[in-house]
């Protein structure tokens, strides 16, 4: 067995998790030997990094049986090939890491980069809810090793389960000022999922009352045809533009280009409530103000610190009508010098040495 094999399991394509590669490079640095593991579907891209990367292609790709099937293929993977240490990323990797560590005795560390079973998507159904909340209950009492992104969900955690999760923010690498560009382009950004509770509805619709800008869409997810459909129905494809995903370099570019960066996620289940979206702080770390939704953990954050406006209401009017402020503001200078202030304080490098904690 080898002292300085990391896996490191993720469910997704590995694509544009930006968390898990941030990761890895760090485990890389000090000498550890990450794999990290994924899926494959047939439109995923080639992924080419720094250290080694398995995807499995499976006969589902959604649903019970993909998960089970996912869990299956990694089990076995892991059991013939153990690495030193396991890394699980979210709930629906644990299972068979969980079933390894017990088999092989071997360290198991656990990042929880949501509140899994509160997530929008659970709320309405009760039984994949009850599912995932008893394999929850089963396995996360019994983990040593386990850290999450907020405070909040870590102390409902302890609540729950006793356990101390520690608390590692998935703030961007620190992108040097003299690399950030000072010559914005006409367009408002969104980055990030395409799924429910993200307000983006309502952004779109707000593009109705909003001149001389596009709103540019950078990602994919679950209501991404219904968006594209709403985008018709407005009469707005010429002011909403979806760019589906793009690498994590192609992402920082478009965004160190944009005028301001949007993060309106609703409090719908409290792991939006808790939640610390990192693309708030991707916005921070470009230089551009944001425009966000008061969330508990976003607030304590940024503190008094003014980087730009947040949200008024949800309703469409009053989103426009708080984005045009913003794009005439006289704050804006100001709103940019403080994201740039607050990109020293909130970036990766602050939270190594803590991850690194859990590995050494």
């Amino acid at each position: 067995m080898n002292s300085k094999k990391v896996s490191v399991s993720v469910i997704n394509d590995l694509f544009t998790d930006q968390r898990v590669n941030k990761v890895c490079m760090t485990l890389k640095k000090k000498g550890f030997e990450p794999i990290l593991i994924g899926r494959k579907f047939k439109n995923s891209p080639v992924v080419v990094r720094e250290y080694e990367t398995k995807r499995f292609t499976l006969p589902f790709n959604k649903g019970p049986l993909f998960y089970f099937f996912y869990n299956l293929r990694l089990f076995f993977y892991l059991l013939f090939n153990t690495p030193s240490i396991l890394l699980a990323n979210d709930l629906d990797t644990l299972l068979a890491n969980y079933l390894v560590h017990k088999i092989k005795r071997v360290r198991l560390v656990y990042d929880s980069h949501e509140y899994f079973t509160e997530v929008p998507e659970l709320q309405k159904r009760r039984i994949a809810k009850l599912v995932w909340s008893s394999l929850e209950k089963w396995m996360l009492p019994n983990i040593n090793y386990a850290y999450t992104v907020s405070p909040k969900i870590s102390d409902s955690y302890k609540k729950l389960y006793g356990i101390e999760m520690g608390v590692i923010y998935n703030f961007p690498n620190y992108l040097n000022e003299v690399n950030k560009v000072k010559q914005k382009e006409g367009y408002i950004i969104y980055q990030g999922a395409l799924n429910v509770g993200r307000g983006l509805e309502e952004l779109i619709e707000a593009m109705k009352y909003i001149n001389n800008y596009t709103l540019h869409v950078y990602g994919s997810g679950d209501i991404e045809s219904e968006l594209k459909n709403l985008t018709k129905q407005f009469n707005l494809e010429q002011k909403v533009l979806f760019f589906g995903r793009l690498s994590s370099e192609e992402l920082l570019e478009k965004t160190k280009n944009a005028v301001l960066g949007v993060s309106i996620e609703k409090p719908i289940g409290l792991s939006y409530q808790y939640a610390v979206p990192n693309k708030i702080f991707d916005y921070l770390n470009s230089g551009i103000p944001v425009y966000y939704s008061n969330l508990n953990e976003v607030i304590n954050l940024l503190g008094e610190r003014e980087v730009g406006l947040q949200l008024s209401s949800y309703s469409p009017k009053a989103i426009a009508s708080d984005l045009n402020k913003m794009l005439c503001s006289k704050q804006y200078l100001e709103w940019t010098k403080n994201a740039l202030e607050l990109s020293r304080m909130y970036n990766w490098e602050s939270q190594e040495n803590k991850l690194l904690s859990y590995f050494e």
